[in-house]
């Protein structure tokens, strides 16, 4: 089983993630970003954004697969993917290989997304190189925000806006876990 969270950056997922690992200690965690940050020190990615690299999606989806097939966990995936077509590769491979994927978009008001982003420091030794992610992060929320029309339709949106404990609640019983606490 894949349980991928999405949202636009800011949205929470990473929290979500962190708040379900301890209730959920047999799920592994898997985020596809780490990917990204390999095929960058390899290969040029000419739009900035690793994502449009079909290695990318490729990569990502054979790990997934891999995951839950040698371990035979359930993976946590948190990790904004918004261009259907993409979603449509990466998910057409999981369910083509047999794993159920519950996924998850947190939908979060632009405002909080944008002082969720403001509050964080990607680089801290690098002020310059935090302002240019920042503003990255920014930009992509409308188009984020956008796309939550174009997800598949068993997309479970969920509101950002409730505590990470509220959130871990709501995904545990939708995907049948047994929640320790």
């Amino acid at each position: 089983m894949i349980v991928w969270v999405n949202g636009a950056f800011g949205s929470g997922k990473s929290t979500l993630v962190d708040e379900l690992r301890p209730r959920w200690p047999e799920a592994l965690i898997y985020d596809p970003e780490m990917v990204g940050y390999v095929l960058r020190e390899i290969v040029e990615v000419p739009t900035g954004d690793f994502q449009d690299l079909r290695l990318w999606r490729r990569q990502v989806a054979d790990l997934a697969v891999g995951l839950v097939e040698e371990y035979r966990r359930p993976v946590l995936v948190p990790m904004t993917l918004v261009n259907p077509g993409y979603v449509g590769e990466i998910f057409g491979v999981l369910t083509d290989a047999g794993i159920d994927v519950h996924h998850f978009f947190l939908k979060v008001s632009r405002e909080v997304l944008e002082q969720r982003i403001e509050g964080r420091s990607f680089t801290p030794d690098n002020p310059e190189q935090d302002e240019k992610v920042r503003d990255w992060c920014k930009d992509k929320i409308a188009p984020c925000m956008a796309a939550a029309d174009t997800l598949p339709s068993d997309t479970v949106f969920l509101d950002g806006e409730l505590t990470p404990q509220e959130l871990a609640d709501v995904v545990l019983a939708r995907v049948g876990a047994a929640a320790s606490r």
